[in-house]
């Protein structure tokens, strides 16, 4: 047995693989793999392209929910079934699936996978993974069974028991990943004005949003004045970021006749603005159609896209701490101070760095990923930039120009959203050469703004 567990010790030679890289490596084979398994004969209807099944399967792994073909009918029950696997791998974590494994085998995991594993959930502390990694599992299981069981009062009436299950329990994955995908057409806009859909499914991903590591200090804490200062800011900046997109969309949207106006009662209508507000947060649902909002509306959602979620969550973007520290230095920086200051803590100047090179590299990314669309893309621009920002936040959210783009377009849409869920960091490190021994040169002044 003893040499069973030797043979299964994995072993990362820090000369050639950086953390970063095998992060990269690991989600770019679980893509290909899955594109393969979709690409099977039994797994869709025989219309679905290779393209197409590289292209579903990196919006799964990256728990985005942009699709180039509908997922409830172009594959088969086992295509499906494929893809929920894919967005529980994306979304809590292929590392994480791996660390729990070789634990039930009673494989010790050894100190260059813990480095990779703290990498991915976005940790600094090693001695706390691997209970790290059953609270998250815990945490899936309880709120996927939660919301499976109740989207069932709904879908099993409609559906039967079976394929209402299914239908069930494959949107309670995609909500609570912040995947986006649905087994309807129309995502869920035929459920515009259900109650019991809209708050499940936005309950499920704002959850998977925050993040486990607010999860497990309002679970241990119980207190706002012991939380941690990563809890109090995902909390304000969660609350602040729903109720001003929520009053936002209602206020732009309220007199359009193809969104808001055409509902047909107030508490449909506020109903729908929540859930707008909400899913940009990476979640990728949504129970009105974006092509036909407002340009400020559209502008708006980009924006949220863009911010996403919470460190150590299911959801993409730069994330809502980046936000909250950025507006923070800049506050710092028209006060003439030099120390952020928040809920009776300071911020180290380390941090403030990593917001900036977070933000440059992320506007980066987008811009490029624009430009080189915008060379074969032929049509609205402002769609275009909407499913970039899309990409980008893995969100999902589309108004229709993913359909339409040819292969470079999708090439360039999966790179996108293949750092989007890896983080711009984590590229820039994978990137950046070993740094050289420090040498403190003679301070110089440059002339900024």
């Amino acid at each position: 047995m003893a040499r069973l567990r030797r043979s299964f010790r994995l072993s990362v030679d820090s000369r050639l693989l950086s953390p970063p890289a095998i992060l990269a490596f690991v989600y770019a084979i679980f893509i290909l793999l899955g594109a393969a398994l979709l690409w099977l004969p039994i797994s869709n209807n025989g219309t679905v392209t290779f393209s197409d099944a590289l292209f579903t399967a990196a919006s799964a792994v990256t728990v985005t929910g942009l699709v180039v073909v509908d997922t409830g009918s172009a594959y088969a029950l086992l295509g499906q079934i494929i893809i929920a696997v894919l967005i529980q791998l994306g979304g809590l974590g292929l590392m994480t699936f791996a660390v729990l494994l070789l634990s039930m085998l009673g494989i010790a995991v050894a100190l260059p996978q813990r480095i990779v594993l703290r990498d991915e959930v976005g940790q600094v502390s090693l001695s706390e993974l691997g209970a790290l990694v059953r609270i998250v599992f815990i945490v899936a299981a309880i709120c996927q069974t939660l919301g499976t069981a109740v989207l069932m009062f709904v879908f099993v009436p409609e559906f039967g028991w079976s394929h209402g299950f299914w239908q069930a329990l494959f949107h309670a994955i995609s909500a609570f990943n912040n995947a986006g995908f649905s087994l309807f057409s129309d995502s869920l806009s035929g459920y515009v004005g259900s109650p019991t859909i809209n708050i499940t499914i936005s309950l499920m991903f704002i959850i998977g949003g925050l993040g486990f590591i607010v999860l497990i200090d309002l679970f241990r804490v119980r207190s706002w004045h012991r939380l941690a200062l990563h809890s109090k800011l995902m909390l304000v900046g969660t609350g602040a970021l729903i109720l001003a997109g929520w009053i936002g969309f209602a206020l732009m949207e309220w007199s359009n006749p193809n969104t808001l106006a055409g509902l047909d009662s107030f508490g449909a209508k506020l109903l729908a603005s929540w859930f707008q507000a909400v899913t940009p947060r990476t979640a990728g649902f949504n129970t009105l159609d974006y092509a036909q909002m407002h340009d400020g509306t559209t502008i708006m959602t980009m924006t949220l896209m863009i911010i996403g979620g919470g460190p150590t969550s299911t959801a993409g973007g730069i994330k809502v701490t980046t936000l909250i520290v950025l507006a923070l230095a800049t506050v710092a920086f028209l006060q003439q101070r030099d120390r952020l200051h928040i809920f009776g803590r300071s911020l180290a100047m380390e941090e403030i760095i990593k917001v900036l090179a977070l933000v440059a590299l992320s506007l980066f990314i987008i811009l490029t990923g624009l430009f080189l669309m915008s060379l074969t893309y032929q049509g609205d621009f402002l769609d275009l930039l909407f499913e970039v920002a899309s990409a980008f936040g893995t969100v999902g959210l589309s108004r229709g120009a993913t359909a339409e783009l040819d292969t470079f377009g999708r090439m360039v849409i999966i790179m996108i959203m293949f750092i989007g869920r890896l983080g711009p960091l984590t590229l820039g490190f994978l990137l950046a050469t070993r740094a050289s021994p420090r040498v403190r040169y003679p301070e110089g002044k440059v002339l900024l703004g």
